[in-house]
């Protein structure tokens, strides 16, 4: 049986990066609180573990999204006297198409889960970390938060906040014990990615190299937030399009993405 080292809370954990990251913490011995919508997902993933790896895991079913979700969560695992070491915040929600067809209660989705319950995890398990003077957070966002993509603009305007936020807070914290890490991988392989496709057939004759494999990012991931990076970008390929956003004028990296993004939507 492995050792548990550090309690490591993961949300979005059901599936795709979140529950790739779940069997990275869990092979390295960390006791686990898995946190999604989907309880029988939960169940069947904590069953898996566990098996394989012997560690303990926890179940918390839980919508994010929801106002004072976060809060409920924090008081829950206080009343068990369950510390967070690693807080994985992955649970997000995409939504392709043009703007003015995706309907408003999608678009409040997204904000809703990618930024407010975001902010509101990291206020409910950050301030914990810095009285202990231990602690680490890994935020998930995207390479779309570098730039605004037609056809994905709520999404990547989300992202954008997290990938900013992290890097504000990964210098406010700086040398207090906890450290903030910001994953912004590409296009990989998960449900998200099936979902996109079977809605618009554009993302279905995407070359495969533009795309990641789950296990590899999550891999990078942990990586980054075990050695305190402040920002990772999985792949020679993504890492190079964040840095052409950053240097070429925002006019230039404005219209290309217009392009790119206009074709997703008049396919």
């Amino acid at each position: 049986m492995a050792t548990n080292r550090e309690t490591v809370l993961i949300t979005g954990a059901s599936s795709g990066i979140g529950e790739a990251l779940a069997w990275q913490f869990a092979s390295e011995g960390n006791a686990l609180v898995l946190v999604a919508r989907g309880a029988d997902q939960l169940a069947s993933l904590k069953n898996a573990i566990v098996k394989r790896h012997g560690v303990k895991v926890v179940t918390h079913p839980a919508d994010l999204s929801l106002p004072g979700a976060a809060e409920k969560l924090h008081k829950s695992l206080q009343g068990t006297a369950t510390k967070i070491d690693i807080l994985v915040n992955n649970a997000g929600v995409l939504e392709q198409g043009a703007f003015a067809e995706i309907s408003g209660d999608n678009h409040q989705r997204m904000v809703q889960l990618n930024v407010a319950g975001l902010t509101d995890m990291l206020y409910q398990f950050l301030p914990p970390m810095l009285q202990r003077g231990h602690g680490r957070i890994l935020n998930v966002a995207s390479i779309a938060g570098f730039m605004p993509i037609p056809g994905l603009a709520t999404y990547a305007a989300s992202k954008a906040y997290v990938l900013s936020l992290s890097e504000a807070l990964a210098e406010e914290v700086r040398n207090s014990g906890v450290s903030v890490t910001v994953l912004c991988p590409g296009i990989t392989a998960t449900n998200m990615l099936a979902k996109a496709k079977a809605g618009n057939s554009v993302f279905d004759r995407m070359p495969g190299i533009l795309v990641s494999d789950v296990e590899y990012v999550a891999n990078e991931a942990y990586k980054g937030c075990m050695n305190g990076a402040a920002v990772v970008v999985p792949g020679s390929l993504n890492l190079a399009a964040t840095l052409t956003a950053r240097t070429l004028p925002k006019w230039l990296v404005r219209r290309f993405n217009g392009l790119v993004g206009r074709a997703t939507i008049e396919h």
